[in-house]
């Protein structure tokens, strides 16, 4: 059906234990223009725990089925990590459980109510109202791309 988008999200919560997800970080830039000369040493380590979790009792990963956040970069199979300690704000992108079903969309504030956003043409905006069973499960922080 056009315009309508049901989503399953493949939900996993972060660790519970303080394990480091250390691995190497090449002290160089990347160019995306002209090659540079390659540097064959690796200068230091980088945790993505630290890089990525900030709060690691409240933070879980899922992953992205469809295409309704395709405009701003975020495609079907994306890993999403999502904050549920963050409160949400005007123009975050959230994880939101509306009428039973999960779905992912950029969050407008008015006065009078909340709307979710679609970041493709393809979708209808979805307005929050009294009505609907709604809950913003939490924050999307980061998204990571397999190609």
């Amino acid at each position: 059906m056009a315009g309508k988008e049901i989503q399953i999200l493949d939900i996993r919560s972060v660790s519970r234990k303080a394990d480091s997800a250390s691995f190497p970080l090449v002290s160089a830039k990347v160019k995306a223009g002209f090659p540079s000369p390659a540097e064959d040493f690796i200068e230091q380590r980088i945790d993505l725990n630290k890089e990525l979790i900030e709060h690691p009792l409240a933070t879980f990963f899922c992953r992205v089925s469809g295409d309704s956040m395709k405009d701003i970069g975020i495609y079907d199979g994306d890993l999403l990590v999502v904050d549920k300690s963050e409160a949400p704000q005007n123009g975050c992108i959230a994880v939101c459980f509306v009428d039973g079903e999960f779905t992912l969309k950029k969050i407008k504030i008015e006065k009078e109510c909340c709307w979710l956003l679609p970041a493709n043409d393809k979708y209808q905006p979805i307005k929050v109202t009294e009505e609907k069973d709604f809950m913003v499960w939490g924050i999307v922080k980061h998204a990571i791309k397999s190609f």
